[in-house]
This record gives structure tokens, C-alpha cells and sequence, in this order.
């Protein structure tokens, strides 16, 4: 297994809806999102293969998630590797909402 040459950085990026994971400035990874009022709600997380392995989506997801706590938005977790990491930071219940068919729809239409 590779071990990354630099520290990874997350970082949250707007415009794009999404936070990167970075090493050595090169995204690695991402965990994307859309926003629906207080809701930040997360449909899709990867990491790139050569880095698998190492954590780095364990980190991600879990920076992302301390990041919507200080902004005070909830979490809806859509995303399935988001949902099974809630499961093991039970940290998180307070502000995590249910993935219900409403906002299925509703993710649905913002995505086309």
C-alpha cells in the first residue's frame, strides 16, 4: 500500500457543491452535495483508485461532516458510504435527518 507524500487537506468548494480531499494541492477525492434550505444533503463520495486504501474517505466524509455542524446545517445522507460512516460517529445523530422519497425528488430534479 502507497502512504501519501503529503498531509491531505479538505476543503469545501462552493461552486462546485462539493469537498475535495487534496495531497500535495491534487484533489484525490470528493464527497458532492446540494443544499436544500438547512439540509446538506450528500449523494456521492469517491476517492481516486491509486489512493484507496488509506483512509482518505474516512477523513473526507468526516470533515465534511464537522464542517456542517459549524455551519449549522443537518445532514442527509444519501450518499452510501456517508450513511454507513454516520453509523460508527453516532456524534452526528443530533443533526442527521432521514433520506425520505420528498427528498429523493427533490435531489433528482436539482441533478438533471
Amino acid at each position: 500500500m502507497t502512504q501519501p507524500s503529503a498531509t491531505p487537506t479538505v476543503e469545501r468548494v462552493d461552486n462546485r457543491h462539493r469537498y475535495e480531499i487534496l495531497i500535495a494541492g491534487k484533489r484525490v477525492g470528493l464527497t458532492a452535495y446540494r443544499d436544500r434550505g438547512e439540509q446538506r444533503v450528500f449523494f456521492h463520495t469517491e476517492v481516486d483508485d491509486a489512493f484507496a486504501g488509506q483512509g482518505l474517505a474516512a477523513r473526507l466524509v468526516q470533515e465534511a461532516l464537522t464542517d456542517v455542524r459549524a455551519s449549522g446545517k443537518r445532514i442527509v445522507p444519501v450518499c452510501p458510504y456517508v450513511a454507513k460512516h454516520l453509523t460508527r460517529h453516532e456524534e452526528f445523530n443530533d443533526i442527521t435527518d432521514p433520506v425520505t422519497p420528498e427528498v429523493l425528488r427533490w435531489l433528482e430534479k436539482e441533478l438533471r
